[in-house]
């Protein structure tokens, strides 16, 4: 690790890949901002599911201040975040054969929607069977991975693939395997993941195109408002009545 404090050298690592995204992720991200808009404009419901700490980026899409409210959070038990115990089974589940078309069988989901996937390895079981079942049902999936794991690692499900691998649109972070940007002579292993940063700013990034899109076809994006801004409450009560039959966190 060169000169610099560690936060210094944290701070530097993080924006140097949030510009590496912005500036090869583009053409990706407007594809993936315009499948939303497309499946808005169609009818359909939008819809984030990511596993253990892959779910903290797709739970901040979803009924967020400035944020689509047609996001909706595809989850299940011991899969969102850390909330499991022992947290370790969240890692068993994600490898367990069957669970993700259990999860898309009692889900909301059905053809014409439009599902993100967020799993920064994509080679566990779990987000590869997701994408490969709701492709099934007809939903268009767009992954968030580092595509890095691919070439450096063995895919855990049957069929030797990785979630880039069933996606209508890949969006990669460019993670390094093992998720830690910091190393120190002191210190025995990496540390410092910058994974949370960079998919959420991808995730923004995309939204913020499907709501410009939307606008530039002359529909409202259906925004959400801070409740803790006068009126807030009352424009989201709009949104929520008028899109009731595409949200589901109320129901």
């Amino acid at each position: 690790m060169s000169d610099g404090t560690p936060a210094d050298l944290f701070f530097d690592a993080a924006i140097g890949l949030l510009q590496r995204v912005r500036d090869e992720e583009a053409e990706a991200i407007a594809a993936a901002g315009t499948l939303l808009a497309d499946t808005v404009d169609a009818g359909g419901r939008l819809f984030a599911f990511g596993a253990g700490h892959s779910s903290l980026a797709a739970q901040d899409v979803v009924y967020r201040a400035g944020g689509l409210a047609l996001m909706n959070l595809l989850a299940a038990p011991g899969l969102v975040g850390v909330d499991v115990m022992p947290a370790t089974l969240g890692s068993r589940l994600e490898r367990v054969d069957g669970l993700a078309t259990a999860v898309l069988d009692t889900s909301p989901l059905r053809a014409g929607d439009a599902l993100v996937i967020i799993s920064l390895s994509g080679r566990n079981a779990l987000p590869v069977e997701m994408a490969i079942s709701a492709r099934d049902r007809g939903a268009r999936v767009i992954g968030v991975t580092s595509v890095a794991y691919a070439t450096e690692t063995t895919s855990r499900h049957a069929s030797g693939t990785y979630l880039k691998d069933h996606c209508d649109v890949v969006l990669d972070s460019k993670i390094a395997v093992g998720d830690a940007e910091l190393t120190l002579d002191t210190i025995p292993a990496p540390f410092a993941p910058a994974s949370t940063v960079v998919t959420s700013a991808l995730l923004q990034a995309v939204l913020a195109t499907t709501a410009a899109t939307l606008a530039d076809r002359g529909t409202e994006p259906p925004l959400l408002r801070s409740g803790n801004v006068d009126g807030g409450h009352e424009w989201n009560a709009r949104v929520f009545e008028q899109y009731h039959d595409r949200i589901f966190y109320q129901h």
